[in-house]
């Protein structure tokens, strides 16, 4: 172990009242975690009381600085200044409580230079050095030499075992059997539109409300994700929409803490069944290929400063696709997933985009095509990464009494999914799976006598492809580690397959639509309207959202 002198990077963290020990400890060469003195368990990042004992009685422990690699991905695409690519994104596993995870660069032997992470193995020893920057200490680890393995963290809870810690329904009477979906409405979507996020907010809006047979004023409620207007996601939320519309609402919705990109319209449900509303009006926007261009000309300004509250981005993981990739590479490790498989995946979503007329990306691809894209992030490469975009998507929710008498047979909603049973931390939670899944997976199927045989056609969130893979077992299309198998070349996918996935192509080849465009896919699919891509006689769809973030899925089912 040792310490590196001082050195240049942004995005450091800030230091604060709880985490000034972490961030300093390397001062001295040590590497310090927070301790609970009543269970001696090891917490991270640093919090007021124990998750494991509920004690207050926190302090700090010196520990060794050894660490097992429990995964990493080789960074090709991103840059930060101090931090070239390609770099080691890694996540370790502490030696005295494993439980606790380090988001970390494994660095080589020059620590200034670049590394491409050559001869490392998931399971190896690592240690930790130490690098100042300004006022800040990163603890970043090296292989111990010579090379040692060691125990890989286990699960706490095992991928097979999520449905046993679902909490029973209270009630026999169901939310979801109050509310259907009324009606849907998209904006034109494109790459660059350089448009007014707003107009193409209320361009979608007004189609779904015209398609439910609506007009603005007898919308009552209002529900959006995330409810802001930075780095292209958003248009500014619910009050800008209010004051471009004029409605007066007696319920509103927006946030990011929800069930996922689409939880805006399972809180909607919500609402209705309540009785706080009778027909809410549900949207998402994204202009982030607008966004991107602008800000390379300087006309728009990224949010925020050097400092940072992440735990992640002092590293360099500065995306989600980091963290998926992390555990990608675990699947990968653990059940002999590979780059076809998911290649299978993004391959199914440009077949079927093919057939839609909006999708962005509809051009053939073949697994050469895929394998041979430019790498991203290990494994993932520009196919796996879902396609930025401008576009818009609406979604009315009303009451089942108002619902029969408007202009479309409604979309029933059979049962959701919400409940969080693992960790929110992203480098804290499941190994195995994209996180967030396997509990809203479990919840979705204590809701519902309906199961996945049932099921017609599967709208799986995919802003990575790793994204959809790891819905596909947490929903049990196939068994926990059998996605490579169960795939079959996409046969098992593709429209006329197994289970049909992401009929419209999916945000890896549609557009990164954040969830509520898999919503628009699936009302299309059970009204029977999606032409060329319809899949016959389908009647119950499922719809996942998100992930990483609290996620959502709901079952949707049409009476027609």
């Amino acid at each position: 172990m040792g310490v590196y002198p001082v050195s240049q990077r942004i995005l450091l963290p800030q230091l604060t009242f709880d985490n000034e020990f972490f961030w300093k400890s390397g001062e001295d060469g040590k590497l310090r975690i927070q301790e609970c003195r009543a269970c001696s368990a090891l917490i991270h990042p640093p919090q007021p009381i124990c998750r494991y004992c509920r004690s207050h009685d926190m302090g700090v422990r010196e520990v060794s600085g050894r660490a097992v690699l429990s995964a990493f991905t080789v960074n090709e695409r991103f840059a930060i200044p101090g931090l070239k690519p390609p770099y080691v994104i890694a996540q370790v596993a502490i030696e005295e409580d494993p439980r606790v995870r380090l988001t970390t660069n494994i660095i080589g032997e020059d620590p200034s230079g670049t590394f491409d992470g050559a001869g490392l193995e998931i399971g190896q020893i690592v240690e930790v050095f130490f690098q100042q920057y300004e006022d800040v200490w990163l603890p970043l680890f090296k292989p111990v030499s010579p090379v040692e393995h060691g125990a890989l963290p286990v699960d706490e809870i095992a991928p097979t075992d999520f449905a046993k810690h679902v909490r029973p329904m209270l009630t026999r009477k169901k939310f979801e059997d109050s509310a259907a979906i009324t009606g849907i409405g998209a904006s034109k979507m494109g790459r660059r539109l350089m448009v007014p996020p707003l107009s193409l907010t209320v361009e979608a809006c007004e189609a779904a409300v015209a398609d439910a047979g609506l007009t603005f004023d007898d919308i009552d409620g209002l529900s959006t994700y995330p409810s802001m207007d930075t780095v292209g996601m958003g248009e500014g939320g619910v009050t800008v929409l209010e004051g471009a519309l004029g409605i007066k609402p007696t319920w509103i919705n927006g946030g990011m803490d929800t069930f996922g990109p689409g939880g805006s319209v399972i809180a909607a449900v919500m609402a209705v069944a309540t009785g706080m509303a009778k027909h809410v009006l549900c949207f998402r926007t994204l202009w982030e290929a607008t966004y991107q261009a602008l800000a390379k000309e300087g006309r728009v300004s990224p949010p925020g400063g050097p400092r940072s509250n992440s735990y992640q981005l002092p590293f360099g993981a500065m995306s989600a696709a980091h963290t998926l990739a992390l555990n990608a590479q675990r699947h990968f490790h653990r059940y002999g997933t590979t780059r076809e498989t998911l290649g299978w995946i993004a391959l199914n979503q440009r077949a079927n985009a093919a057939l839609n007329p909006t999708a962005i990306y509809r051009d053939p691809m073949t697994m050469a095509d895929y394998l041979s894209a430019r790498m991203i992030t290990t494994p993932f490469g520009l196919y796996d990464c879902d396609v930025p975009c401008d576009g818009a998507v609406a979604v009315v929710v009303s009451a089942v009494d108002a619902a029969a008498d408007l202009a479309k047979p409604p979309v029933r909603i059979e049962a959701v999914g919400t409940q969080i049973i693992e960790r929110t931390d992203w480098d804290q939670t499941t190994l195995t799976h994209e996180p967030q899944v396997l509990g809203q997976a479990a919840h979705l199927w204590t809701r519902t006598d309906l199961r996945p045989a049932d099921v017609d056609v599967a709208q799986l969130y995919d802003g990575f492809t790793f994204n959809c893979l790891s819905w596909l077992e947490a929903l049990g299309f196939c068994g926990i580690g059998e996605a490579k198998d169960f795939l079959d070349g996409g046969v098992n996918i593709a429209r006329d397959g197994v289970i049909p996935v992401n009929t419209h192509g999916g945000q890896l080849s549609h557009g990164r639509t954040h969830g509520m465009g898999l919503i628009h896919e699936a009302v299309t699919q059970l009204r029977g309207e999606a032409g060329e891509r319809q899949v016959p006689n389908a009647k119950v769809a499922v719809v996942s959202s998100g992930g990483l973030t609290p996620s959502g899925v709901m079952l949707l089912r049409s009476d027609s």
